[in-house]
């Protein structure tokens, strides 16, 4: 039984299909390939634990520690919200809804929105932006890479990592005045 998709997906997808396209074209170039592959395997966990892992080091121990923690608690949180709203909208792929669109990296599941790793990339950047400005021009380069890796390689409309990004803004924000 295929799941029931809102009408307003279908109709983003006609008009987002065309730009989806043109920039997941852009995977013949090798290097461009290798570089989204790169910042989304980045972006699926390693770049976010070693944040959350290196905070003791990048405050004194008892904020560091906290914000250990704050930074834990805040993701497992945004992904149970994530997979809670991913599970129920399902939106298809953009590579599973056209053929032309080409897949250059393997999805984690069928669903595209909302973006989990656009999600993950803006919540982490704001929390940093924060806690640690010092890291921005470091981070900030990552995280907008992750976000065009997820329409480059074919697995996201730009409205799912436009969405991603807002939740994960979101979270952060509350994440910081629960903190406070």
């Amino acid at each position: 039984m295929k799941p029931r998709v809102p009408a307003v997906f279908e109709r983003l997808d006609l008009l987002e299909w065309q730009l989806c396209q043109w920039m997941a074209g852009f995977s013949i170039y090798r290097r461009w390939l290798a570089t989204l592959r790169l910042a989304s395997r980045a972006g699926d966990w390693p770049l976010w634990v070693g944040l959350i892992l290196l905070q003791p080091l990048l405050h004194d121990t008892a904020t560091g520690w906290r914000l250990m923690v704050q930074y834990a608690i805040t993701a497992l949180v945004a992904i149970a919200f994530y997979r809670l709203v991913k599970t129920r909208l399902c939106r298809e792929r953009p590579f599973i809804t056209f053929h032309t669109i080409i897949c250059n990296e393997p999805a984690r599941d069928r669903y595209s929105f909302p973006s989990g790793h656009t999600m993950h990339a803006v919540m982490f950047l704001t929390l940093t932006l924060v806690h640690a400005p010092w890291l921005a021009p470091w981070l900030l380069p990552a995280v907008i890479l992750i976000a065009i890796s997820r329409v480059g390689l074919g697995l996201h409309y730009i409205s799912d990592v436009i969405a991603g990004a807002a939740i994960g803004y979101v979270f952060a924000l509350g994440s910081l005045y629960l903190a406070g």
